[in-house]
């Protein structure tokens, strides 16, 4: 769903550690260029097109992702 907002250009999302779900969503958002997209705007976005449980509870805003040697985000990487 993140994708397909108009002032993202690409993102990637990791499950991290949470104590009281388990797991939790984490985003990582390269914005598009000039966009000054803000996460409090990305959420008002987001929460009426997802369910609860598929929103991120984090989101990092990045200048670049890391991808793999075959162009598949590199998940690892961003969690490190």
């Amino acid at each position: 769903m993140l994708r397909s907002h108009p002032k993202i250009e690409d993102v990637a999302v990791a499950g991290i550690c949470d104590e009281g779900f388990g797991q939790r969503l984490k985003a990582f958002v390269l914005l598009a260029e000039g966009s000054g997209l803000t996460q409090e705007e990305l959420l008002e976005w987001l929460r009426p097109r997802v369910a609860r449980f598929q929103m991120p509870k984090e989101i990092t805003f990045v200048d670049e992702l890391p991808y793999t040697a075959v162009g598949k985000v590199d998940r690892k990487q961003l969690k490190d």
